[in-house]
């Protein structure tokens, strides 16, 4: 039987819910029967997507426009499903950016808000929602992480660094609860048509390279957890890249990312 078992009436919460990963997981979930409340900073994509839902499978949505790395933004939310007298079934921590670039360009305040969205946020919210699940035993949460949580990325180490957490947290996590109803699992994408290399100051880079599209990505990752595992690699590809980071030296395997996200410095023209 499914860890999560039916998702028919029950309430799942999901960050990063109005776009990208975040809203397909919103779309899936909610075509298994499953209401929930979207989580993200632009209000007007969460009402479109609440009444796609509604009209598609007839599910209920609560919106919360909440920017996750402003204070007490946790307990806003926390507060606000209280209120509403939900009871939390499945957490999907899916909001997160990145950022690709020079040290000498980098933006030391950027940084600090990456971090506290891919990693403080993710935690906070965890631990919030994880406890009456446990009660429960009953229950699931999803992190988002990335096929950058294998290895360290020239670049871009601070959001490799932070999807790193990502994957270890759940991992332990995962083994806390292994006697309980309650699964906790990494996901962990490649490439995936999503905005994310446009945010994080790659622009074009998505067209260079292969992907999977957010369909793919949710579908597998929904799966996976149904059969109660600790993380999935989406892609046979993405997880051969994992086990081959593995048997590189941890030299060579950061330096061969150099290749891959070091920043394009336009061409200087003669006067």
């Amino acid at each position: 039987m499914p860890r999560l078992a039916s998702m028919t009436d029950r309430w799942g919460v999901i960050t990063g819910a109005s776009s990208g990963i975040g809203a397909e997981f919103a779309r899936q979930l909610a075509a298994r029967g499953m209401h929930l409340v979207l989580v993200a900073r632009r209000e007007e994509l969460m009402r479109s997507l609440s009444e796609e839902l509604h009209r598609l499978h007839g599910t209920r949505t609560e919106i919360i426009a909440m920017d996750l790395t402003a204070e007490n933004s946790i307990q806003q939310i926390a507060s606000r499903v209280e209120q509403a007298g939900i009871e939390i079934d499945l957490l999907v921590n899916s909001a997160g950016f990145g950022m690709v670039g020079e040290i000498l360009e980098t933006d030391s305040n950027r940084i600090r808000q990456m971090l506290r969205l891919n990693i403080e946020a993710l935690t906070a919210l965890t631990y919030h929602f994880l406890p009456a699940m446990i009660q429960r035993n009953r229950g699931g949460v999803l992190n988002v992480a990335s096929l950058a949580a294998f290895q360290p990325v020239a670049y871009m180490g601070a959001y490799a660094a932070s999807k790193a957490y990502v994957l270890h947290f759940s991992e332990a996590l995962h083994a806390e609860l292994s006697e309980t109803g309650v699964v906790v699992m990494a996901l962990c994408p490649g490439v995936t048509q999503t905005d994310f290399f446009d945010v994080a100051g790659a622009t074009g880079w998505l067209q260079k390279h292969s992907s999977q599209t957010p369909e793919e990505v949710v579908r597998k990752a929904i799966v996976t957890m149904d059969k109660g595992r600790q993380y999935v690699v989406p892609g046979w590809r993405n997880y051969l890249l994992t086990c081959l980071v593995r048997i590189g030296t941890r030299w060579r395997v950061v330096n061969e990312s150099k290749r891959f996200f070091r920043p394009r410095r336009p061409k200087k023209t003669e006067k």
